[in-house]
């Protein structure tokens, strides 16, 4: 039997969402976590320890919406040639945004839908988990209704093919469905709503299919019908979910629908249009004509629509949309953390928001928590809890099933590790 491995942790956020615990013991056996406890030096006797004393420890993270093929760039020749990127240059693009999201402690991350089915072609040619560290969720092409938003992510059923018939087609292919239920949220007109793209009945057969596959749903939905209408069908998760209106909290918080609010991308596109109109070409996927102040106060409504969410019982899940306009893989996930804590919950909340309630989106059993019995897989920060999330942007370690498989420590980090 391998010997027990003991580290010591100056500071620990389990990602429970719980308090925080200041000077930790964990106890990790064949790649699992078997103990955690106050640190006692008897306890460790002659055994190997890894100190980390001067660091925080949290559960390594998760992204619930990305978009792979595409970077935060905000170049318009770059952001329209990734649209038609070929298949070489699309794999080279997700290779460099999964290394981005590991350097920021995210282990994980879920497809918001890939027009161009690179991601799902990259896994077939060896690219997942197996050859490089960050696992991917692929919806494959995200399914809209013909003639409305959508065809950057994905397409319309085909002609005489429902939304079930083409769910069950491609169900062996993808990890989710990605269902387009609106349009985008305006970035022109403050609060605007678009009409549904597909009726409850049509969603809640398709939905009934996937479930019955095992398939997981996640719907891009905003505005008070939008939403409605996906949780009542039986969605997994809301993206987006600007102005969906107090109505619907309690339903979700009910059926145990996740929202995954995607924030940052308002946060960034102010930040890039404040004084730049000549930004209108940059897609995908942003809008001719947009106001920075719309997008401002599409920020505030969202964080206040966090805040009440959160109170109603809401299970949040961080997502940040990466590739879209100056929203960048992996950096993203730490400004969405955040602006969480902005809108109401607290550091250790808004860890469990980008740990355990994403694993739990995901399907990923027994990660997501440092607790006993699931997978030694955290994060090293040096310095005091109240450096996160931003610190996750500095010096770090990564650690998978107990082994160090990133590290960006500065030379003068406390840690005997080597």
């Amino acid at each position: 039997m391998v010997s027990p491995r003991w580290i010591r942790a100056g500071w620990l956020i389990d990602g429970s969402g719980g308090v925080l615990r200041r000077d930790c013991l964990l106890r990790m056996e064949e790649g699992l976590i078997t103990g955690v406890a106050p640190f006692e030096p008897a306890a460790v006797g002659n055994a190997e320890l890894l100190d980390l004393k001067a660091c925080t420890l949290l559960p390594c993270l998760v992204d619930c919406h990305v978009h792979l093929t595409w970077s935060g760039s905000s170049d318009p020749g770059l952001r329209a040639a990734q649209l038609s990127a070929e298949r070489k240059t699309a794999f080279a693009a997700i290779r460099r945004h999964l290394d981005q999201h590991l350097a920021c402690g995210v282990v994980a991350v879920r497809s918001g839908g890939d027009a161009g089915g690179h991601l799902a072609a990259f896994r077939q040619a060896g690219g997942d988990a197996a050859v490089q560290p960050v696992l991917f969720k692929t919806a494959g092409k995200a399914w809209h209704a013909k003639g409305r938003y959508g065809r950057l992510i994905g397409r319309p059923p085909d002609r005489g093919r429902s939304l079930a018939d083409e769910i069950m087609r491609v169900s062996r292919q993808v990890d989710h469905i990605k269902v387009v239920n609106s349009g985008l949220n305006s970035l022109k007109h403050f609060g605007r709503e678009t009409p549904v793209q597909f009726d409850e009945a049509v969603l809640r057969t398709a939905f009934g299919v996937a479930r019955r596959l095992g398939v997981g749903i996640m719907v891009h939905a905003n505005g008070r019908s939008a939403v409605s209408q996906a949780v009542q069908a039986g969605a997994d998760s809301i993206e987006h979910g600007f102005f969906m209106g107090r109505g619907n909290f309690a339903r979700m918080a009910e059926e145990r629908v996740t929202w995954v609010p995607t924030a940052v991308t308002m946060q960034a596109y102010g930040e890039h249009l404040a004084g730049t109109a000549h930004l209108a070409n940059v897609a995908p996927p942003v809008q001719a004509d947009m106001d920075a102040d719309v997008c401002r106060r599409n920020l505030e409504h969202q964080l206040e629509q966090i805040r009440l969410a959160h109170q109603a019982g809401v299970t949040l899940a961080v997502g940040s949309d990466a590739g879209s306009l100056g929203v960048h893989h992996g950096q993203a996930v730490a400004q969405e953390m955040r602006l969480l804590i902005t809108a109401g919950l607290s550091l250790s909340q808004a860890v469990a928001a980008a740990s355990k309630n994403g694993a739990k989106l995901l399907g990923l059993t027994g990660q997501g928590e440092l607790r006993c019995g699931y997978r030694a897989d955290f994060i090293a920060v040096p310095g005091k809890p109240r450096c996160l999330p931003e610190a996750l942007a500095g010096p770090l370690q990564v650690f998978h099933k107990g082994s160090r498989i990133y590290n960006r420590f500065d030379s003068d980090t406390n840690s005997n590790f080597d």
